[in-house]
């Protein structure tokens, strides 16, 4: 799509229209009246008062340890989140990445140049303020910051996303700036936890990183959905959809390993569930069997809940999530085999068909009403990949399972049991016509030394979507790639 700008013509303000990302009388007027006052300061007088901080002998702290320098001078470094004037007063609402904190900037205190430069201070205008702790008169366990010095690093002039609502497409366009947003900056820091609690857990159960390549020779599970790149002489290359062909080669040299990175699917999909390029972390372990693979997705998962929990409960809030519910997921988790599953949602109206695939609907049927994940285990050899291992109590079914999130947020994780028997995986791989001397070096996998062995994958865009609570992916990765956006 064309990256068609839009512009708040302060100058010609009208009244808020539904549906619209006009800005109202009221905030408009404040906008433009700030804005008249700043153009009253030259660039030259701003340049004049606007004096570097002395930072000798001086701490430069993050808002996060406000609380260890309560009473002390200290100097803060980041970006006007808001900003309201009451006559010799300016409350600067202050952010840096870490948190926000309230600056008061008095003018006595201050002093009439430095106040003058306060005043020219605009949303996300970047400064540096110097300035002492204190305790919030108002709210318990807060501070604030009395002013005492001000330097100007960039003054920011006409930020385009206004203290309104936006369209979703307006927002997108604007990623690159959004993101700075309280909630975007919420859900960017439960991502990173959940990223570093995945790795945490594993590598505490014995798993070793072992990255995989991006671009691959061929397909994990078919050709259909993937990228194709022209690869110099070798022809084409694909970009990966999956590492864990690759880590079963691993384990055989370090027995549990696991890859954490960006894949690619070229699905032509809209749901609020998909995009093309998201990050999935893959693991693969020998000498696991398939109720052991589930024991340890159960513990990942509910590590993670613990995690998040324990460290990010101010972001949840934020994010206006419902903190109980999400710590009722940490239980012992729910079973249900696959055909236990399409009957029951036919019993819910659905015109599912035996030996297909679940929709959106069907996952949202099945786990509305749970509190924790639920495994949905033992599906039809026909609907899943090739290298799954038959359920040895009845050949039509493979030892996997799909792990679906409660309150309608669907699959998170899908794994298995592993074919390890030489013969048998050939077998499947002419049946569906693969080429297998593309795919020669997998298969000596089964001829050398092959083991009992399991994996799985876990995205990690869908579960920050349920852990946090938000309902379209989109938001839950810095920059969303979808297939009718690729801006910015």
């Amino acid at each position: 799509m064309g990256r068609k700008k839009k512009i708040i013509d302060e100058n010609n303000i009208i009244k808020k229209k539904k549906g619209t990302d006009r800005i109202t009388d009221k905030v408009a007027y404040k906008r433009a009246s700030k804005r008249s006052f700043q153009n009253k300061i030259s660039k030259e007088k701003i340049q004049t008062i606007n004096t570097n901080i002395q930072e000798a002998d001086m701490k430069t702290v993050l808002v996060k340890d406000l609380n260890k320098y309560l009473g002390e001078e200290i100097i803060l470094k980041g970006w006007v989140k808001n900003i309201r004037f009451s006559g010799r007063l300016i409350f600067i609402i202050f952010r840096d990445g870490t948190g926000e904190v309230q600056c008061v900037a008095f003018k006595p205190d201050l002093g009439d140049e430095k106040f003058i430069l306060a005043k020219a201070l605009t949303l996300e205008s970047s400064l540096i303020i110097k300035g002492v702790t204190q305790k919030h008169e108002k709210k318990e366990d807060e501070f604030e910051i009395n002013v005492t010095d001000i330097q100007i690093i960039q003054l920011a002039h006409n930020y385009p996303i206004a203290k309104k609502d936006h369209g979703p497409e307006f927002l997108l366009e604007y990623r690159h700036l959004w993101l700075r947003s309280s909630k975007q900056n919420a859900l960017m820091k439960i991502r990173h936890t959940c990223y570093f609690a995945i790795c945490e857990f594993l590598n505490e159960n014995g798993f070793y990183r072992f990255d995989s390549p991006i671009l691959t020779p061929n397909a994990c599970e078919g050709s259909t959905t993937l990228f194709e790149v022209p690869y110099f002489d070798e022809g084409t290359a694909y970009l990966s959809q999956s590492g864990q062909l690759y880590l079963e080669a691993g384990i055989m040299s370090l027995g549990r390993v696991y890859d954490f990175g960006p894949v690619f699917r070229a699905e032509k999909s809209k749901t609020r569930k998909h995009l093309t390029e998201f990050w999935m972390m893959d693991a693969e372990a020998a000498f696991v069997e398939y109720e052991e693979n589930l024991q340890i997705q159960e513990g990942l998962v509910r590590y993670i809940i613990q995690t998040v929990l324990n460290k990010n409960i101010k972001e949840l809030e934020i994010l206006e999530r419902n903190i109980e519910q999400l710590k009722k997921a940490d239980a012992p988790f729910k079973r249900m085999n696959y055909v236990d599953a399409v009957n029951y949602l036919k019993t819910r109206g659905s015109k599912i068909a035996n030996k297909s695939d679940f929709g959106a609907n069907d996952e949202v049927m099945l786990t509305e009403h749970l509190s924790v994940p639920i495994f949905i285990e033992k599906w039809p050899k026909e609907i899943k990949a090739f290298y799954m291992k038959r359920d040895p109590n009845n050949e039509n079914f493979v030892l996997g399972a799909d792990l679906l999130a409660p309150e309608g947020y669907g699959e998170i994780i899908g794994g298995s049991q592993r074919e390890d028997d030489y013969a048998l995986l050939i077998e499947r791989m002419n049946e569906e016509k693969m080429d297998l001397e593309s795919l020669q070096w997998f298969t000596d996998l089964r001829k050398y030394g092959s083991v009992p062995h399991s994996g799985f994958g876990i995205g990690l865009e869908r579960l920050v979507a349920w852990i946090s609570g938000t309902a379209h992916i989109r938001e839950t990765i810095p920059f969303p790639r979808m297939i009718y956006r690729i801006y910015p």
